[in-house]
């Protein structure tokens, strides 16, 4: 299945909306660096690859931006050790 993931920079976030739940990606950017701070799904829509889409979208924008992730989520440090991106 594919998500929609909507970037919002004024909230610091990746969003999903799925059968009317948000799941969110937030993160900060600070000089050349993004930290990927915490991933949430609400619990009737987990399981369906929506984390791994949002954090997709954020190591895409942050390759796209030149930043560098520090995945303080322990969702996304776990993540990027399986894609062998840390």
């Amino acid at each position: 299945m594919e998500y929609e993931v909507m970037h919002k920079p004024a909230n610091h976030r990746f969003e999903v909306e799925y059968e009317g739940y948000i799941a969110y990606l937030e993160y900060r950017i600070k000089g050349n660096t993004i930290d990927i701070t915490h991933t949430f799904v609400p619990h009737p829509i987990e399981g369906r690859g929506i984390a791994a889409v949002l954090v997709d979208a954020a190591l895409q924008y942050s390759k796209e931006k030149y930043l560098r992730v520090i995945p303080t989520c322990s969702y996304v440090a776990a993540y990027m050790k399986r894609k062998n991106l840390l």
